[in-house]
Formats: C-alpha cells, structure tokens, sequence
C-alpha cells in the first residue's frame, strides 16, 4: 500500500495489477502537465536534474479524455525511442482535442521503473470546484 502523499499535483493510488494515481491543477492545461510529472514520477522518481534535451510535441484526440491517454502515450513512446527522460512541461496550447506542447529533459542514466501504457480503465477527467482532475491506471 503507498503512503499517502502531502502533494496536492500527484497521489498515487493502490491498484491490484497495475498503477494508479490521481492528478490535479488548476486549469486543463496544468492538469496534463501534472499527469506528464505523474508518469515521469512514478518511473523515475523525484530527481531533478538540469535539462539538457527540448522537444515539441503535438497530440490530437476525440475528447479531454482520450487526448490526456494520447499525450501520456506519446511522451512514453518519445521516452522510448529517443533514450530520454522528461521531467519539464510546458502546454503551449490546450483544448479539448489537440494539445501542442514542448517538453524537457535529459539523456537516460537509469531505466527506473517501466510504464508500458496509460490505458482507458476507470478513466475520469473531471472538473472540479477546485480546478480540474483526472484517475489514471498505467500498465506496467
């Protein structure tokens, strides 16, 4: 069972078979880019370093929530090919259905822990009171 986290952006949740958190921010765009640090989180943990690698990506969807599992996917698969680790995330532009954003980070020293896919299950992007929120499970 994970130790509840002090950190309103990010808080992991138990899951039987794979990983699950939770994620918040204030506006649509902060949340996708909460969720980009979620998954940089839960493979390489906190460490942060100066970035030396920047990327621009663009990412389309049919909705809010198949467009937060698109760009999750993308970066894993950027993180992938290019041999890199992300940990900074600037949203340039946000709606429903199409993000553009630049995305930061360094040569990979470690593999840490491996996401294999952000998937659709118990999937929820939400508005809040707050700000916005969305559950996510990862296939690990």
């Amino acid at each position: 069972m994970s130790a509840p986290s002090d950190d309103k952006e990010f808080e992991e949740l138990d899951h039987a078979a794979d990983w699950a958190f939770r994620v918040r921010g204030n506006d649509l765009g902060e949340l996708f880019a909460n969720a980009a640090r979620g998954i940089a989180r839960l493979e390489h943990g906190e460490a942060i370093r100066d970035v030396t690698v920047t990327h621009q990506l663009s990412v389309e969807g049919v909705d809010r929530e198949t467009l937060l599992v698109n760009w999750l996917n993308e970066l894993l698969y950027a993180e992938q090919t290019n041999h890199e680790v992300y940990q900074k995330f600037e949203i340039m532009e946000i709606s429903d259905t199409h993000l553009r954003a630049r995305i930061h980070g360094v040569p990979e020293e470690t593999s840490g822990r491996h996401i294999k896919a952000v998937t659709f299950h118990n999937l929820e992007v939400k508005k809040t009171q707050d700000g916005w929120e969305a559950t996510l499970v990862v296939d690990v």
